[in-house]
């Protein structure tokens, strides 16, 4: 299960993405625009996301999901510069909510993901929301519309109100599990943590412009087992220089360690940005 879901945040990265803007430039026409309330926290540092992934992925596996057991990370830190570079490597930065079940462990994730242009949620704009569920028998599906704005919203709360009104008139003294949902009594499953997932990394370094520095990234990489995929260097600046690194797939606990040796470098002079990558099985 994964999908951006939360329309406010596709908005801001769409309108970054397409005529480079700042952040908060963004942030500032989508509260005017009332996309976004007055007090962004929930939708910019993924907190609505977080809570709607976890509802989805509750229902979807027929199991009970703490919040706090979603990892949540928001888009506040993105730079238009990162937006840039995704699509030159041929990514789009979407800020997606992932959920997965494999082998009895669960993992419920929401933070900005870098997608393959070719796949269909990297063309997903502006306010509209869009879901794709993998399931063995039927493979992948997905589901997309508008999710934020005043339609959207109105629509939500009287569906709410309905199914509220559907469990009065059949008597139940607390709200049902939501129409088409199930409950079951599997509590078998075990929370992965973010340092436990295993998948591709960008990693955007910015260094001083010296002689060694990408050898000395490379090898810091290499030292902790993380391979490079993909590697571009930009023009200096003058004093700093952007690396930008695909990783192979790692393991986020062995990456967090060279990323901790990478900014003790001298020539490093600022912290890595480092955003999750997602093929999809692609």
């Amino acid at each position: 299960l994964a999908g951006i879901i939360n329309g406010t945040g596709n908005f801001i990265l769409s309108e970054m993405m397409d005529k480079q803007r700042e952040f908060a430039d963004v942030l500032e026409e989508a509260q005017a625009l009332g996309y976004a309330e007055a007090d962004p926290t929930f939708d910019v540092e993924g907190i609505d996301a977080a809570h709607k992934l976890t509802i989805m992925a509750s229902i979807a596996f027929g199991m009970p999901l703490a919040f706090d057991k979603t990892y949540t990370e928001g888009i506040s830190a993105l730079t238009p510069g990162d937006i840039g570079y995704a699509k030159e490597l041929g990514y789009h930065i979407k800020h997606l909510g992932i959920a997965r079940l494999e082998n009895g462990w669960v993992q419920t994730r929401v933070h900005p993901t870098l997608i393959s242009t070719k796949q269909l949620l990297a063309h997903v704009h502006g306010v509209g929301n869009a879901v794709v569920v993998h399931g063995h028998a039927v493979g992948s599906t997905l589901y997309n519309g508008p999710g934020a704005g005043a339609e959207a919203t109105a629509s939500s709360v009287v569906a709410d109100i309905i199914d509220i009104a559907r469990a009065k008139a059949q008597g139940l003294s607390k709200p049902s599990v939501p129409i088409l949902g199930f409950e079951t009594l599997r509590t078998d499953f075990k929370a992965m943590t973010i340092d436990e997932i295993e998948t591709e990394y960008y990693l955007r370094i910015t260094a001083q412009d010296v002689v060694g520095v990408m050898a000395n990234v490379a090898s810091e990489l290499e030292r902790h087992g993380i391979g490079i995929d993909a590697l571009i260097q930009k023009e200096s600046d003058g004093k700093n220089v952007p690396i930008v690194i695909l990783t192979d797939k790692a393991r986020e606990g062995e990456l967090n360690q060279a990323i901790a040796a990478i900014e003790k470098l001298a020539s490093v002079t600022a912290p890595v940005m480092r955003i999750r990558v997602e093929s999809f099985g692609e």
